[in-house]
């Protein structure tokens, strides 16, 4: 009696915690895929079915209204739509209020279809999607300081080796950049 041979069994793969890491794909691997099933997971617990609503918040509903406002969690109750939960500090909670048909319509448009049917803005929220962020300013961007006259000098010489006028200033602005980082990468305190 002989028997066809059985193909060799798929592993099944173990989802503990100490489980392999899945095989990767061969060559380089995007960021972003890398992080997507850690922040799908966060963002379904608190009820965001589309973790764009969270990752491109001041693109949806403009800076000026992403500058303090964040979007907390969506709840589903008994009828047709979501309720969207948008946290605000006290001095901007009018302006969102009277931005909310708007914003119903931008976070509606991420959906693709009417999923959000309300929007409550909250002033406190016991837990938002990322605890202990207070501050709804974002960072503003440091402008770098003044080259010292002696990089300017120095990057006028090498612009001065081109005929080209693009070609001058492109390394002009090449050899600024690096005296820039090379200042930036100099330690603070000399080591005696």
């Amino acid at each position: 009696m002989t028997s066809s041979p059985q193909p060799p069994r798929a592993r099944k793969s173990a989802k503990g915690p100490d489980a392999p890491p899945r095989r990767r794909m061969r060559g380089f691997e995007p960021a972003a895929a890398l992080v997507a099933p850690d922040l799908r997971r966060a963002a379904e617990k608190r009820g965001f079915a589309v973790a764009r609503l969270l990752t491109d918040w001041p693109e949806i509903v403009g800076p000026e209204t992403a500058a303090h406002t964040r979007p907390v969690k969506v709840t589903h109750g008994k009828g047709m739509g979501a309720t969207l939960t948008v946290l605000t500090d006290g001095a901007h909670a009018p302006l969102v209020q009277m931005q909310l048909p708007r914003l119903r319509e931008r976070v509606n448009a991420v959906y693709g279809f009417n999923a959000i049917s309300r929007i409550v803005v909250t002033q406190t929220a016991a837990q938002g999607f990322a605890e202990g962020q207070a501050q709804f300013r974002p960072a503003l961007p440091q402008q770098p300081p003044a080259p010292l006259p002696e990089v300017v000098a120095s990057a006028e010489a090498v612009a001065a080796r081109f005929d080209d006028p693009k070609l001058a200033d492109s390394m002009r602005r090449l050899a600024l950049a690096r005296a820039a980082r090379d200042t930036r990468k100099r330690p603070l305190f000399s080591q005696d």
